[in-house]
């Protein structure tokens, strides 16, 4: 699926990829569209449907992954909100010993997330990912998302990976057409980002539901 031995960086998503997406999922569907409703005085339902088409609205933009934006639309701290329900922040099932396995091999080991500064906080304060990463960045330093070609070259500009030697792994295919279209050589869909759903079917990626099947491999292609 993947030729280990010409890959040297290794770009990472963060929810969905290395941490599952059920508490995201749960709290943009739920748990805020619950304390929203209660806020402005509207029905479950109401607010379901007022934050599904502004959610649409801004789908893929720097806005979508932004707490402080959605503070002020909602008038609430999404901050504190997410700390509610902040036990079912996790790593995957899979992806310590990956993520070890990768560090311990001698590539570069970069996280690159659309979350915001805030949110990869709690999210580095529960789960302690940054641990296994050599660098972190959340595109809101760059001010656009993956979704964006200018994201790649800004991040390629700071970072300086070579797209020959670099893989690049993502939950989301329109993100990974981003990185497609950049040039990115190394391409891997994550199939099962939430625990709690079906896993995806996808063809146009190799796509993975187990990051175990990589551990031999990286061993044993090990840079240093």
């Amino acid at each position: 699926m993947l030729d280990w031995s010409k890959i040297s960086t290794v770009l990472l998503d963060m929810d969905g990829t290395i941490l599952d997406l059920h508490f995201d999922n749960h709290f943009w569907l739920h748990h805020l569209p619950k304390r929203y409703s209660e806020s402005e005085n509207i029905s479950l339902e109401q607010a379901k449907e007022k934050l599904s088409s502004h959610y649409k609205a801004v789908e893929g933009t720097i806005d979508w992954y932004c707490l402080d934006y959605w503070a002020k639309h909602t008038n609430l701290s999404i901050t504190d909100l997410k700390r509610e329900v902040q036990h079912l922040i996790r790593l995957r099932d899979d992806a310590h010993n990956f993520l070890t396995a990768l560090k311990a091999s001698g590539r570069d080991i970069v996280l690159v997330t659309n979350a915001h500064p805030d949110s990869l906080s709690l999210k580095i304060e529960r789960t302690e990912l940054d641990q296994y990463f050599d660098t972190l960045y959340s595109t809101h330093e760059f001010g656009v998302t993956k979704e964006s070609q200018l994201l790649w070259q800004k991040l390629q500009a700071k970072h300086g990976f070579d797209v020959d030697s670099t893989l690049f792994v993502d939950d989301s295919l329109v993100i990974l057409d981003s990185a497609k279209k950049y040039g990115i050589k190394h391409l891997l869909a994550v199939a099962n980002p939430d625990s709690k759903q079906a896993d995806k079917e996808i063809s146009n990626y190799p796509a993975i539901t187990d990051f175990g099947i990589f551990v031999e491999e990286i061993k044993r292609t090990r840079l240093n």
